[in-house]
């Protein structure tokens, strides 16, 4: 062949300028929210709308065109809506590339336009299951064809927008207005939150599924939470954190409404948290804890919340100082009153009457949490903790106290009054840091020894603190004279119990089990104590 004739031939073997071909945008949401304005704004830069079932339907009544994706595809819609968008026209649109010759040449032989931007949030499986929906409701909310689109076009985010976040309409809106399309580092960005979404959906279902069928701790295990707050820092200023929700069905912290005050810290999350979850444990009687540093510093229950906050305050008013409330109960004028009268970091109740809020409000810096209900007592779950290249995962300490398993090893039982005393003690020195001794008298707590490597240490720094503050009552005894203890795990040597019996406790309540528990029941036979033993141990660490 003459090069001339090459020349010829290169020159006609040129593909003429292909015509611009409509713009697609595929928008199938569950959350509607912003949806109208979007669609509106991507139709003015000059979008052709392709949408499914209720988002068409909300998109047509806004006066806006839209083309089904039924009409697109040339298929129907199969199965109640469970096939319509599982299509490769759809697929082939999202996930060719734009500057790959042979992508084009297919997409072209099958007339497929490309589709440049996908809108999918999912069914809302999560607030359905939270919801209490029957097995069959949960299973129809489990959604298919939209993780497969938003996988598809996240997968090809170098050249097709995926938005499952309506936060996100307005910067992405923002980019094609002035640029024509968006940014390469913003596509990177959506399709990053694009595929976590989707793991977070599928977490959601398969723990669902591995509950139902009595697995709790699968082979493969996922946890999935949504970001409700990028807090300031950690637990020290150098460290960085954020809050995520993973159950807003459980009255918990999470479902916490802040009425006032400045921007909770790590720390105040952490504490409110350990506050909340120990006097959502305690019995129908009005009960207050006060928490610092993750360890209560004084818990009681009374006839009524301001005696309760009154009681638990006598146990260690200056730990109290800056510390966290927690009450079962609405919290009244008359026991905002009372405490607005230290410096308190949160407060955090069920409710609160109007004036209560009124009374509080003047304390600007004190944050003041609604959680709208109280937990179910004993509720299952799961704690997670960290450790270099992985976790541990177990489930809560949330042990109902067996009754019948309770035994009396000593010739003296408890009267009616210490046995009362000893199972409160009992269940807030399961809320308290490893190794701790509890005394407590009257349904209050008098004394806590608290994160002590030895259990000796921990019973004479709880008389310690008990001696401390009857003398800052002007109480001639300490607060321990007649009170009863728990210890959260067995006592394994004597010394122990003795240092409780010398804080003049008349009962000790305690697990069992150690190889020296004859040496101990001795002990507290020869002091005339009662001792009862649960079978159950409490660390916390």
């Amino acid at each position: 062949m003459q090069p001339s004739s090459l020349l010829v031939l290169v020159v006609y073997s040129r593909p003429m300028p292909p015509m611009i071909p409509a713009r697609y945008a595929l928008l199938s949401v569950s959350d509607k929210t912003h949806l109208v304005p979007l669609a509106q704004q991507l139709v003015t830069c000059g979008y052709t709308l392709l949408s499914t079932g209720g988002t068409a339907k909300a998109l047509r009544e806004a006066g806006l065109n839209v083309t089904d994706v039924a009409s697109h595809t040339g298929f129907p819609e199969m199965m109640d809506g469970r096939v319509k968008t599982l299509h490769p026209k759809i697929h082939a649109g999202i996930l060719q590339l734009r500057d790959d010759a042979t992508h084009q040449k297919e997409a072209a032989a099958h007339a497929i336009p490309p589709i440049d931007v996908v809108v999918v949030n999912l069914y809302p499986f999560a607030a359905t299951l939270h919801s209490g929906a029957d097995f069959e409701t949960c299973i129809e909310n489990i959604d298919v064809g939209g993780p497969a689109m938003v996988r598809a076009a996240a997968k090809n985010f170098a050249h097709v927008t995926i938005i499952t976040d309506p936060a996100d309409y307005d910067t992405v809106v923002g980019e094609i207005s002035q640029h024509g399309h968006t940014l390469p580092g913003t596509r990177q960005l959506l399709a990053a939150k694009a595929f976590a979404h989707t793991a977070a959906y599928d977490s959601n279902i398969g723990t669902w599924l591995h509950h139902l069928c009595g697995v709790d701790y699968p082979r493969q295990f996922a946890w999935a939470g949504q970001q409700a707050q990028v807090l300031r820092y950690g637990e020290n200023p150098h460290q960085s954190a954020a809050f995520y929700v993973n159950d807003p069905a459980y009255f918990g912290l999470a479902r916490a409404r802040q009425i006032q005050g400045k921007e909770l810290s790590y720390n105040n999350l952490n504490d409110t948290d350990a506050a909340w979850e120990l006097v959502s444990e305690l019995p129908e009687a009005p009960a207050v804890a006060i928490i610092k540093h993750a360890n209560p510093c004084g818990v009681a229950t009374a006839p009524t919340l301001l005696q309760a906050y009154q009681a638990a305050l006598r146990c260690d008013p200056v730990s109290a100082f800056g510390g966290i409330i927690a009450l079962n109960k609405t919290l009244d004028a008359e026991t905002a009153r009372a405490m607005a009268d230290i410096f308190t970091e949160v407060i955090i109740a069920p409710d609160a009457t109007p004036e209560a809020q009124n009374i509080l409000a003047a304390k600007k810096n004190l944050r003041l949490l609604l959680v709208g209900g109280m937990p179910r007592r004993h509720a299952k779950g799961v704690q997670i903790k960290t450790i270099g290249g992985g976790f541990l995962v177990q489930s809560k300490d949330n042990v109902v106290l067996n009754e019948a398993a309770l035994k009396v090893v000593t010739a003296r039982p408890p009267t009616p009054a210490e046995m009362a005393d000893l199972k409160f003690a009992f269940l807030v020195a399961k809320h308290v840091k490893s190794n701790t001794i509890v005394y407590a008298k009257n349904g209050a707590t008098v004394g806590i020894g608290a994160g002590q490597m030895s259990r000796v240490d921990a019973a004479r720094i709880a008389a310690h603190k008990a001696r401390e503050a009857a003398t800052a009552a002007g109480l001639a005894e300490s607060l321990t004279q007649g009170s009863v203890a728990a210890s959260d795990a067995f006592f394994p040597f004597a010394d122990g119990l003795q240092a409780v019996i010398d804080a003049g406790c008349t009962a000790v309540i305690q697990p069992g089990g150690s190889m020296r528990d004859a040496d101990v029941i001795d002990a507290a036979n020869n002091a005339g104590i009662a001792m009862v033993t649960t079978g159950v141990r409490h660390f916390r660490h």
